[in-house]
């Protein structure tokens, strides 16, 4: 499964990227994130690891992330994986202006196992959409400073 989110945040690209590469700001963005570690490299570089926590109602999802690509601040490549799903997301930043940034994210999953397919077919929307939040809630954070844990 394939798909595109582009939204406009109201801040300049090197903004953008600052409040971007900060691991400690993803609980401002990122809704359920519970906690990260580092596993390898540095934060945000090529070929570093990280384990990603998130909590969703009752169910616990660790997912880990590996950066491929670091090209700031105009591209960020990265793959994420959690049991039967694996994620490869390039990220685009474009320049408007020096005054907003598009921000380009191309996601593709690919599922390994059965459930995760079935999941993948079936309710390709509910991957789309969290997609979609996280790139409004980032957008909120950037611009306004709103938070996702003060929700």
């Amino acid at each position: 499964m394939r798909y595109t989110t582009e939204i406009e945040i109201d801040i300049p690209r090197n903004e953008f990227v600052k409040i971007l590469d900060i691991p400690e700001n993803m609980k401002h963005w990122q809704r359920g994130l519970t906690g990260y570690t580092i596993l390898s490299g540095t934060a945000g570089h090529e070929g570093s690891k990280m384990e990603l926590r998130y909590k969703f109602g009752k169910r616990d999802m660790v997912l880990i992330e590996t950066i491929l690509k670091r090209n700031m601040p105009y591209e960020f490549h990265v793959t994420y994986d959690t049991k039967g799903v694996h994620n490869i997301q390039k990220n685009y930043f474009k320049d408007i202006d020096g005054r907003s940034t598009i921000w380009i994210s191309e996601s593709e999953f690919r599922f390994s196992s059965f459930f995760m397919k079935a999941i993948g077919f079936l309710m390709p929307g509910s991957f789309k959409n969290q997609s979609r939040i996280y790139a409004q809630d980032f957008k909120a954070y950037a611009e306004k400073g709103t938070s996702v844990t003060n929700q």
